[in-house]
């Protein structure tokens, strides 16, 4: 399972109205932190498949959803459940850290 490409049409459908929890990376392709998170989230994509959904959201092509929740650097990562954000991370950070922050929203 690979994260899904969230954008501003289908982020109500795909991480507001989803059943589980939603990890959704804010990035763009000329941010260098963004490209050294990128692979950890596509591998906790895979181990958390069908307990947590992963998107990637690119700021520059999706601004109106980007600014609704005030990404103002990148990368963030913020967790949805039952559509509200439930936590947050900015920065790349290390995958045990990605973890620690995902495991009590899971179902």
């Amino acid at each position: 399972m690979k994260p899904i490409e969230v954008t501003d049409a289908n982020f109500k459908n795909e991480v507001m109205d989803s059943q589980m929890p939603v990890l959704v990376d804010f990035w763009a392709t000329w941010c260098g932190p963004c490209k050294m998170i990128a692979p950890i989230v596509e591998e906790l994509a895979k181990e958390y498949d069908g307990k947590m959904k992963f998107g990637k959201l690119d700021v520059d092509a999706n601004p109106q959803i980007s600014t609704q929740f005030g990404i103002r650097s990148i990368p963030t990562l913020l967790i949805f459940k039952g559509g509200k954000v439930v936590d947050q991370l900015v920065g790349a950070v290390p995958k045990r850290n990605l973890i620690d922050k995902i495991t009590p929203h899971l179902n």
